[in-house]
């Protein structure tokens, strides 16, 4: 299964079916589903290649992609624009250096399988170099399964991230590298508390600074307004007139909502639970 990339072998079909004006037969269909009203005419199976010239209106398509999680998809894509040929794109340049301390996660089913993963991650880098640690951070946690093998290489930039990757890969010690075996019998449990876990000014930070959060608690703030008539994200700021967290009918609602919001921060960042109680 590709993981991330589910459905993306469609889109890119039909991205060169516009580039080429020409749309491929469809494959494995020799024997079309009876399902299917065949001769209303309103969707058929291509035999044959079928030519999908440009015209005055800009072609669009449909890619349908149902993932074996469960995970349900449908993008409608557009040709781009006829304005001439684009401009020659200059090369990225390098990411600033930050003085965030990131995490680079490399894992394998083996400790060998983790050096070439180092290796190969080290030099797909190198070949980049307007990749931004942080999103290559980002991507090694959110988009990728996580194996029992595991190193962590940890680095404020670039160079110190390729440092330690280069160290992984070689089998040699890094006081910038972690390495270790996950207990692959472990669970994760996300446990909901109750009444007494709050705190005046909970989650005001992350609704700042994490789109993730703020984006759920404000779709909690939706579903609570036609049963209550104060501003969630008003109590969660402590706004001048916003109710106390003391009430019995803010808090409970605050801290599911809460709750809610940070289960789904823990999962972009990887982190998906076997259970939830509470």
């Amino acid at each position: 299964h590709t993981q991330s990339a589910s459905g993306v072998a469609g889109v890119i079909k039909m991205v060169m079916a516009m580039r080429h004006g020409l749309l491929p037969k469809s494959l494995h269909s020799d024997n079309a589903s009876s399902h299917v009203d065949w001769s209303a005419g309103a969707v058929e199976l291509l035999t044959e290649p079928v030519a999908w010239p440009a015209g005055e209106r800009p072609r669009r398509c449909a890619v349908s992609s149902f993932g074996i999680s469960g995970t349900n998809a449908h993008a409608v894509l557009e040709e781009a624009p006829r304005d001439g040929e684009p401009a020659a794109e200059e090369p990225a340049a390098p990411a600033a250096d930050s003085d965030v301390l990131l995490p680079w996660v490399v894992s394998a089913r083996s400790a060998p399988a983790v050096r070439d993963q180092a290796a190969s991650l080290a030099s797909a880098v190198e070949a980049e170099p307007g990749w931004r640690p942080a999103d290559v951070a980002f991507s090694l946690t959110s988009a990728r399964s996580l194996f029992e093998h595991r190193a962590v290489v940890v680095g404020t930039d670039r160079e110190e991230l390729l440092t330690g990757l280069r160290a992984v890969a070689a089998d040699a010690s890094s006081p910038a590298v972690v390495r270790g075996a996950a207990d692959v019998d472990g669970k994760t449990v996300f446990v909901f508390p109750g009444q007494g876990s709050q705190w005046v000014g909970m989650g005001a930070r992350l609704l700042a600074e994490s789109p993730v959060f703020a984006e759920r608690i404000a779709q909690c703030a939706d579903a609570l307004s036609p049963f209550v008539d104060w501003s969630l994200t008003d109590v969660l700021r402590q706004a001048p007139d916003a109710p106390s967290l003391e009430r019995v009918d803010v808090v409970q609602p605050a801290s599911f909502a809460m709750m809610v919001s940070l289960a789904a921060l823990w999962q972009e960042h990887g982190v998906r639970p076997d259970a939830v109680v509470g």
